[in-house]
């Protein structure tokens, strides 16, 4: 492939023998890219701050075809986030976010839709760390939208009739809704019209007005939360770690 240019958010970057580092970056025009810096863990490196975690950067990178890792030539850092690293809620939940994409982005695949949905959520978290759940239930939803995984709260999943606005539903276990005439167990999740409409919300809208959005809708944002997590584990036979984390806080 020869000399690439894209711009990148870095997800991870850990050190690789004395001096060199392994980065791991979603990038806009690339996918998931894994790669050596080498020297970054000197002082005088040439990449100086632009190697932090989330940090924005515009990078260039030599790949052959026969390898996974490239080597990184030079980045330029465009916007950092590292102050608000240091905020518990902000970092855990982009720990969070960051296995995920490490789980569903594949490398070397272009989705740019995926980087500008990432990239606007961490800027939204790094202005509202208070809101971590809602721009954590923004990001799962979409995540999932883009993979195909997101289940289709419009219609029953068994007549297959529009569902109306204040019309009861029920959560089956494909984690496709019902209306009350096709329910059979009496056991199942009901789901209000108002989680409803934070699914089908957040595919709207921005994550600042999605935030907006379910500033009053703290209990109904939770379980569509729990509901999410439940979806992703499912999709990949297993539990995310930082998950753990942000529902013991919630």
């Amino acid at each position: 492939m020869g000399l690439v240019e894209t711009e990148g958010l870095i997800l991870k970057s850990y050190g690789l023998a004395e001096a060199d580092k392994i980065v791991i970056l979603l990038t806009k025009n690339e996918g998931l890219v894994r790669g050596v810096a080498r020297g970054a863990k000197r002082l005088k490196s040439r990449f100086g701050g632009g190697l932090e975690v989330f940090s924005i950067v515009q990078l260039s990178y030599f790949q052959k075809e026969d390898r996974e890792l490239v080597s990184i030539g030079n980045i330029e850092l465009l916007k950092s986030y590292f102050e608000k690293a240091s905020e518990p809620n902000f970092f855990e939940s982009l720990a969070y976010l960051v296995e995920l994409l490490l789980e569903f982005a594949q490398p070397h695949d272009p989705n740019e839709k995926l980087y500008r949905m990432t990239k606007a959520c961490v800027d939204a978290a790094a202005n509202n760390p208070d809101d971590f759940e809602s721009f954590v239930v923004y990001f799962e939803i979409w995540l999932l939208k883009l993979g195909g995984y997101l289940p289709e709260w419009k219609v029953c999943n068994v007549c297959k009739k529009e569902l109306r606005e204040n019309e009861k539903t029920n959560l089956q276990i494909n984690f496709h809704l019902v209306c009350s005439n096709c329910q059979k167990g009496k056991n199942d999740w009901a789901i209000s019209s108002a989680k409803r409409h934070i699914l089908l919300a957040a595919q709207h809208y921005t994550p600042v007005k999605f935030l907006e959005f379910t500033k009053n809708q703290k209990e109904e944002t939770k379980e569509i939360s729990i509901i999410l997590k439940r979806l992703i584990s499912n999709v990949l036979g297993k539990e995310i770690k930082g998950e753990k984390k942000l529902v013991a806080k919630s």
